[in-house]
């Protein structure tokens, strides 16, 4: 018998990072939780677009679709900039969100480095 929710299913195949391949951009780091009762699992999931223009239209976008189907739920628990140089293979961690305040940037370079182990991944609370 499998115990495993359906929340917890769906949550396994969320990719834990997914941002644009080059450039300096906005990310958002966000908390996705199982709706379902008894089931209080999460994961941290980050997300940086060139396209957006405000932190929420990427919090926005995605946890519409993560939502969709009642078994999850997201939470914003933050934001800033990543600067990514695929050449040099460097990523860099940085700043804040006005609207959901500044992420926490170590957990966001502990999720880059899993996704992108060839790369040199720094982060400081510096800038915006």
């Amino acid at each position: 018998m499998c115990t495993q929710t359906r929340a917890a299913a769906l949550m396994a195949n969320i990719p834990r990072v997914d941002i644009d391949p080059s450039g300096v951009f906005k990310y958002v780091l966000i908390r996705v939780h199982s709706k379902e009762e008894g089931d209080d699992s999460e994961i941290d999931i980050v997300r940086g677009y060139a396209w957006a223009e405000y932190h929420a239209d990427i919090y926005d976008k995605v946890s519409e679709e993560l939502e969709k189907g009642g078994h999850l739920d997201c939470e914003c628990v933050g934001g800033g900039r990543i600067s990514h140089d695929p050449q040099a293979k460097k990523l860099h961690v940085y700043g804040y969100s006005i609207g959901f305040g500044r992420a926490n940037h170590a957990v966001a370079a502990e999720k880059l480095k899993a996704q992108y182990p060839d790369y040199e991944v720094t982060w400081d609370n510096e800038g915006y």
